[in-house]
């Protein structure tokens, strides 16, 4: 039986069961590990804007603000975080993504990512 968690009021912590295959348990079976998130001084930010790019071992993701996402001029938006990860995280990672919009959709409606459509109804939804 796992053991509670005490979260002070200066550290947020979260726990995440992950399973993983168990070494010497009959196939198909998964021990559970308990991975804590100390969030302690994390540095939070807000992006509008990520670039991927990737090397053969690794994927990169850059974020940034662009403060003027529909100017028809060239700018320059400053990159405010990267981050470096193997393919096999940023397959996980693909993977949460996925799932979690998937129940964001299901809970709000579809994401509509052309902005003309979700500024500019159709005249089939204005009748």
């Amino acid at each position: 039986m796992a053991e509670d968690t005490k979260v002070s009021d200066t550290q947020k912590q979260e726990s995440m069961i992950v399973e993983k295959p168990g070494q010497g348990q009959p196939a198909g079976e998964q021990s559970q590990i308990r991975i804590t998130l100390d969030e302690a001084g994390v540095d939070a930010s807000y992006s509008n804007f990520c670039r991927v790019t990737g090397t053969p071992e690794e994927v990169i993701i850059d974020f940034a603000l662009n403060p003027n996402p529909f100017s028809r001029q060239d700018q320059t938006v400053k990159v405010g975080r990267r981050l470096v990860m193997n393919h096999f995280t940023a397959k996980r990672l693909f993977a949460a993504l996925q799932q979690t919009i998937m129940r964001h959709e299901q809970n709000f409606g579809v994401i509509e990512l052309n902005v003309q459509r979700r500024l500019a109804p159709s005249a089939a939804q204005k009748k």
